[in-house]
């Protein structure tokens, strides 16, 4: 008679089961029209993975083969793609998958990749199975990255929430955004199931004990030496962080694939004025933006509809 072992959970096979979880079939098809001969794989994430909507813009990060082309990534573009009826809109992030890897792991001065994908993925598309399990590795890399963090700013005693919500507090001061107060406290709870037991596993991926307490509460063992040098590494991240943002969004203005088309679709989102695309427009975003906010002034201002 055959017998079932029950095999203890680790890192690796937690992500294994997260990067697998299921996605509708049109955002697989989205994702099959991103593909070129260098990409080793697709990451989907962002708010439309945890619900399933096809509204708004689907986030993906296409991961390729070979050096990164730029000093400052990701490069970035607009899609948009009508299929079976319906217009489906996506931001897409493109950087090598061995730089995505180190900055993954924390070598990179780099903040965004590691708290970004230590919050749910989804492995949209994968080359083959080495490109996947390098994929694979590299989110690892992020959890363990942020978990690290985590313990580091975070109480000396505490539960897995009070760390995360240490953490993402954190990150979103270093970077050059504006969030809402108490939004590391509306990841947590939109994405429970992801966080649960995530933190003690990344721990003990790196060998770094801790222990229970019978209120549920963790202790990380970490010296006072160990402690300071992480603190060191994301101090000098985060005196980084919103000045590498800005050179970033500098960047995006000038090479944002399909910027004009990505703004028109936001501004009638949110103003209900439909901005006609010029061929000017599309070429030059960042100097038409001040005639198209007039223009969408004045449509709201007088009623009309198109700017």
């Amino acid at each position: 008679m055959s017998e079932y072992v029950d095999v203890p959970e680790t890192l690796e096979s937690r992500i294994a089961s997260a990067l697998a979880r299921p996605i509708r079939p049109e955002v697989r098809a989205f994702a099959a029209r991103l593909i070129s001969p260098e990409t080793a794989g697709i990451l989907f994430y962002g708010s439309n993975l945890r619900t399933g909507s096809l509204e708004g813009v689907l986030d993906f990060y296409v991961l390729t083969q070979g050096p990164n082309e730029e000093k400052i990534w990701p490069r970035v573009s607009y899609h948009e793609w009508r299929h079976g009826g319906t217009i489906l809109r996506a931001k897409v992030a493109t950087m090598a998958v061995d730089t995505f890897r180190a900055a993954a792991a924390g070598e990179r001065l780099d903040t965004t990749i590691w708290a970004r994908f230590v919050q749910p993925s989804a492995l949209a598309w994968e080359r083959n199975r080495a490109t996947g399990a390098a994929i694979a590795e590299a989110v690892a890399q992020a959890a363990c990255t942020a978990a690290r963090l985590a313990i580091a700013l975070g109480p000396r005693i505490g539960t897995v929430e009070d760390y995360w919500r240490a953490l993402f507090r954190a990150t979103y001061a270093a970077e050059f955004r504006v969030e809402t107060a108490g939004r590391e406290d509306s990841i947590l709870a939109a994405n429970s199931a992801h966080f649960d037991g995530l933190l003690p596993l990344a721990l003990a991926a790196q060998g770094i004990g801790f222990a229970r307490d019978a209120d549920g509460g963790i202790s990380p063992e970490m010296t006072v030496t160990q402690r300071a040098r992480l603190l060191d590494w994301w101090k000098r991240r985060k005196r980084l962080g919103k000045p590498y943002n800005i050179l970033r969004l500098l960047k995006a203005s000038t090479t944002f694939h399909g910027a004009a088309r990505y703004a028109a679709w936001k501004i009638e989102r949110h103003t209900g004025v439909s901005v006609t695309i010029t061929p000017w427009r599309e070429r030059h975003p960042v100097l038409a933006a001040p005639g198209v906010l007039w223009q969408v002034w004045r449509a709201r201002k007088s009623g009309d509809r198109t700017a």
